[in-house]
């Protein structure tokens, strides 16, 4: 779950650094927490330079919409300088950092060798994450995960085809292979995907093919622990399963993957031959990291102070998914999306108060709750010691991500496409796109 946004922000008076000039902020990464910082700056006389790779932010909830044919590509992303063209100081460069000098303090951009550089005053770091195959990188052919649009097309490409070819397919055995789709994770995304999938075959599928029913598909979701959505209560995660079974999921727990094929994942002893293998298991922060020469965990992820910063830089600052911090509690914060948008709003605060010459704020963290959805009707919630079910905990969720899509274009063909959904059981997105050559 995400935070509802902000409708009004208050104007900060005029900040200047002490030669008078305006302080150069860059921020590296248009998601959530990059995108969320650039906006706490639009009403301090600060130069915001906000760098991405892609043109665009991407509301990644809502990613395995797209890859299970529900969503369009464009209906869950917004240019980002569109998003950011009301604010005068900030500039949106399209660009691949490839390392930051922390001495120079300048970060380096990677485009074809050729080393051009990019200064600043305080640098805001929220690269994200990538997905983590956890030593087995060579599974990554076969078994994509779920960050970019373009893992989503991937993916859904590869769920329909496996459809098309096994209604063409006259060996049983192969058509089985072909119409047996595996998850790997038994996460949010994991538990989502595999509940998309199974109704994608239940009822979006179920009269459109001659020669096979689609009903007969068979989805596996693999979790080397013993719970589903771990970060849930218990009795949300039961009922989470319960919930995958009765769409005719296989749940399989305690036994991690040990290799992935083209064509089949091996747990121990057992083979599933599968033709579609998503990987949902586990992610590690971007490298650029480990330019900055500083302590990371075993993920990836930076060591940060209290306030954000990083240990003997107070001009940087790392958020999100690259940020590796602990609550009042002890316990880790969680990869998502409330996290980081909290997390670029609070250093975007700090920086303004470095400029001032006032001490920074120790960040504090707001848990907002957390939700997942397994189908129609069917959901999970936990929003703040409110744990919600079924029907009401899926209105919960579609009501929340919708508000929190960037654009009112989006919000409205989002809740339409829903609506039309929920009404004829049918996804709107069955394309199928070949993968550039």
């Amino acid at each position: 779950m995400i935070p509802f946004p902000f409708l009004f922000r208050r104007k900060r008076p005029p900040v200047l650094t002490e030669a008078g000039t305006r302080a150069r902020v860059v921020i590296i990464g248009g998601g959530f927490g990059g995108l969320q910082a650039a906006k706490a700056l639009a009403g301090a006389p600060v130069q915001v330079t906000l760098v991405d790779r892609r043109n665009h932010h991407l509301f990644q909830p809502l990613l395995y919409q797209v890859a299970t044919a529900a969503l369009s590509p464009a209906d869950i992303a917004q240019p980002i300088r569109s998003v950011l063209r009301g604010q005068p100081n900030v500039d949106v460069v399209l660009a691949d950092v490839g390392a930051i000098d922390v001495a120079a303090k300048e970060i380096v951009f990677d485009e074809d060798q050729q080393a051009r550089r990019l200064p600043y005053d305080y640098l805001i770091v929220a690269a994200g994450a990538n997905h983590a195959y956890f030593g087995h990188d060579e599974w990554a052919p076969n078994a994509p995960g779920l960050k970019t649009l373009e893992d989503a097309l991937d993916i859904r490409r590869r769920i329909l085809l496996s459809f098309e070819e096994a209604d063409r397919e006259p060996d049983p055995a192969q058509r089985k292979a072909l119409m047996t789709f595996v998850v790997v994770g038994g996460g949010p995304t994991g538990v989502e995907m595999a509940g998309a999938i199974a109704e994608i075959a239940r009822f979006s599928l179920a009269r459109d093919f001659r020669h096979i029913d689609t009903r007969d598909a068979r989805v596996v979701l693999i979790e080397a622990g013993t719970d589903l959505l771990a970060a849930f209560p218990d009795r949300l995660s039961l009922r989470s399963l319960q919930d995958l079974e009765r769409l005719g999921v296989d749940v399989r727990f305690g036994k991690p993957v040990t290799a992935i094929a083209p064509n089949a994942v091996t747990l121990g002893d057992e083979i599933i031959p599968a033709n579609t293998i998503v990987w949902a298991a586990g992610v590690q922060a971007s490298p650029l990291g480990h330019s900055l020469g500083v302590e990371l965990d075993r993920a990836g992820r930076v060591l940060v102070n209290p306030d954000l910063t990083v240990p003997g830089h107070p001009e940087i600052f790392v958020i999100g998914d690259m940020a590796s911090l602990r609550d009042a509690r002890g316990r880790p914060l969680p990869g998502v999306a409330q996290v980081a948008m909290q997390q670029g709003a609070w250093a975007a605060a700090n920086i303004v108060r470095a400029i001032e010459g006032k001490p920074a704020r120790s960040f504090r963290y707001r848990d907002l709750g957390n939700m997942a959805t397994i189908g129609r009707n069917s959901a999970v919630a936990d929003i703040r010691g409110l744990r919600l079910t079924g029907f009401v905990a899926w209105l919960a969720w579609a009501v929340v991500h919708i508000l929190n899509l960037i654009g009112f274009r989006n919000r409205l063909l989002v809740g339409l496409q829903w609506l039309w959904s929920y009404l004829t059981l049918q996804r709107g997105a069955r394309l199928i796109t070949r993968a550039a050559e």
